[in-house]
């Protein structure tokens, strides 16, 4: 089995920054896509950021310019980099990967942008 643990979430002001991390533990043999969802009260996970095990990148609409996304994968970890944060982007932020042909969910992690 493979745990995926998310980290780095909180309460941050408008126009601030957080970066979040994603670290897998396990016995991992391969390693694939990774990627970043949310989830606001009352509305559907939705894909923020992606990346291929080659290092492709895909970013929802809403966040193009002010996040980005990057993995370390000799650390089995990888990051979600949040610039310019504003109130919509309150949600709680998933991490999902594919390890050993297999796709992993993390716990979650509360981002709170607020004033």
């Amino acid at each position: 089995q493979v745990q995926l643990v998310e980290s780095g979430g909180g309460l941050v002001q408008p126009g601030g920054s957080l970066r979040l991390s994603c670290a897998a533990s396990g016995r991992i043999f391969s390693i694939g896509a990774m990627e970043w969802y949310r989830q606001a009260p009352g509305k559907e996970r939705d894909l923020v950021a992606g990346i291929t095990s080659n290092g492709d990148t895909n970013y929802a609409d809403s966040v193009k310019g002010r996040f980005a996304i990057s993995r370390d994968n000799a650390k089995n970890t990888f990051y979600l980099q949040m610039n310019s944060l504003k109130p919509e982007d309150t949600a709680v932020y998933y991490c999902n990967a594919y390890f050993n042909h297999r796709p992993y969910w993390g716990r979650g992690t509360q981002v709170t942008v607020s004033s």
